[in-house]
């Protein structure tokens, strides 16, 4: 059985969402799109959003990934103004968010109120208390190949529900059907219950 990924950086990988590098030219597979906080360049920002403009295809499934990360070189007003900026778009084309965050939670909720669409915080690793106010808010939460070993993480995913959560490799070189074996070992479901339920999930935030 092939399991959904949901975020990816591996053009070989089919079943789920791609991370499209900046100025890469999109493959026929489903992909995301966006300017990652580190990728901020204040001299070519108005061409990578063309880039961004320009690339959107049919299989184009989110903006992403951007947000807010406190070791970018960019300050933070600045990368605040380019998450905004995508969330916009996000909205034109009524397309998800998947959201790079580092040491910035808060400010990132702050944004939630600014999308009209679906915002997914990817590679979450946090405590439960940060997971508990992203949840208020209504977000989801992609977990990584951290929930396989960091058993506070798994603490956190126990509550976390279902119908909230997404599973993905990011960088990580390891199979995603072992993640998805952890998940359903602590959820007490079958691993086939899970990934049904992630691709309601995906079908949910397509819709918005």
């Amino acid at each position: 059985m092939e399991f959904f990924d949901f975020h990816h950086h591996k053009k070989n990988i089919s079943f789920g969402i791609y991370n499209l590098d900046l100025n890469s030219v999109p493959t026929d597979i489903p992909y995301s799109i966006g300017i990652h906080p580190k990728a901020i360049n204040i001299r070519t920002l108005e061409e990578q959003f063309q880039w961004i403009e320009s690339t959107i295809t049919e299989n184009c499934i989110a903006i992403g990934e951007c947000g807010l990360d406190s070791f970018a070189e960019a300050d933070l007003k600045m990368q605040e103004d380019v998450f905004l900026r995508q969330i916009t778009i996000a909205n034109e084309i009524k397309k998800p968010v998947i959201i790079h965050c580092v040491r910035k939670f808060y400010e990132v909720i702050s944004f939630k109120k600014y999308a009209e669409q679906p915002m997914i915080i990817h590679g979450f690793n946090k405590k439960e208390s940060i997971a508990e106010d992203l949840l208020k808010n209504n977000f989801y939460l992609s977990f990584g190949k951290a929930l396989l070993y960091n058993l506070s993480l798994q603490n956190t995913l126990r509550i976390t529900p279902l119908d909230k959560i997404f599973l993905e490799t990011d960088n990580d070189d390891f199979d995603i059907r072992d993640l998805y074996l952890k998940v359903a070992e602590i959820k007490a479901i079958s691993p086939e219950d899970l990934h049904q339920q992630v691709l309601e999930n995906l079908e949910t935030i397509k819709n918005g």
